[in-house]
């Protein structure tokens, strides 16, 4: 019988409002980790962005909210508020965080950067839930991590509203399937309440094309840095789909 609480424990910051993180995260990994949330405070009368710096604000303290609870990695699920660091200070934060907390602690950015790392991706088109100014400071974000993005293919909920926790799986389906895409190019979900397992096992079937999230790099990043076995034939099947193509990338 397994032991639930020797099981590694990961630890996810996410915004107050956000429905999607822990189902995502729990359905990835699985058994292999228990997880646990920590939630960013509401900020009443706040508009997108003074509400997005106010989460950058908090998070030290809100990481502090797991106390002396002994994880083995925390990630932040909040994309956009660390689009606003740009890469360098996004890392520099991150390694603060872990200084602090003596575990490592990785933003969904920097967990999707270390992936296109592994997976030796360049270029990418983000399939995006938000606002057009906020799906540009997210390209610039990429982009002055060196990565080429080739196209932003916006998913509003409805005409002109612009939510991640009310985007359709059938509305992303059919934005990416309706888009001519570069042979080359990844496929890069942002934000981590877009609800993005169902269209992704969808698309996988498509095509061998890379397909990322902001959740599914981040259990990934905090699996491998738990140092969790990543056999594929235990784990969830988008994440074996990942080991896959790193594997082809090694060869």
């Amino acid at each position: 019988m397994m032991d639930l609480l020797a099981t590694p424990r990961l630890g996810v910051v996410v915004p107050p409002e956000n429905p999607t993180a822990e189902p995502e995260f729990n359905r990835l990994v699985g058994e292999r980790m228990n997880v646990y949330t920590s939630r960013f405070p509401v900020t009443p009368g706040k508009g997108l962005l003074e509400m997005l710096e106010a989460w950058n604000e908090a998070l030290p303290d809100t990481l502090a909210g797991f106390g002396a609870m002994g994880l083995d990695a925390a990630v932040v699920a909040c994309s956009a508020s660390h689009y606003l660091l740009a890469p360098e200070g996004d890392r520099a934060f991150c390694e603060e965080l872990s200084d602090r907390a003596g575990y490592p602690v990785r933003s969904s950015t920097q967990a999707i950067l270390t992936a296109c790392e592994w997976l030796g991706v360049e270029r990418l088109t983000l399939v995006s839930p938000y606002e057009p100014w906020l799906t540009d400071t997210s390209a610039g974000f990429w982009q002055a991590a060196g990565l080429t993005v080739d196209e932003a293919l916006l998913v509003p909920a409805r005409e002109d509203h612009f939510d991640p926790y009310e985007v359709t799986t059938a509305a992303i389906l059919e934005r990416v399937r309706d888009a001519r895409l570069a042979d080359d190019t990844a496929l890069l979900f942002t934000g981590t309440g877009m609800g993005t397992l169902a269209a992704l096992e969808e698309l996988g079937r498509d095509s061998d094309r890379v397909l990322l999230t902001s959740n599914l790099a981040g259990a990934w990043w905090a699996l491998r840095a738990a140092g969790v076995d990543m056999d594929p034939a235990g784990g969830h099947p988008l994440l074996a789909r990942l080991e896959r193509h790193t594997t082809a990338v090694a060869a």
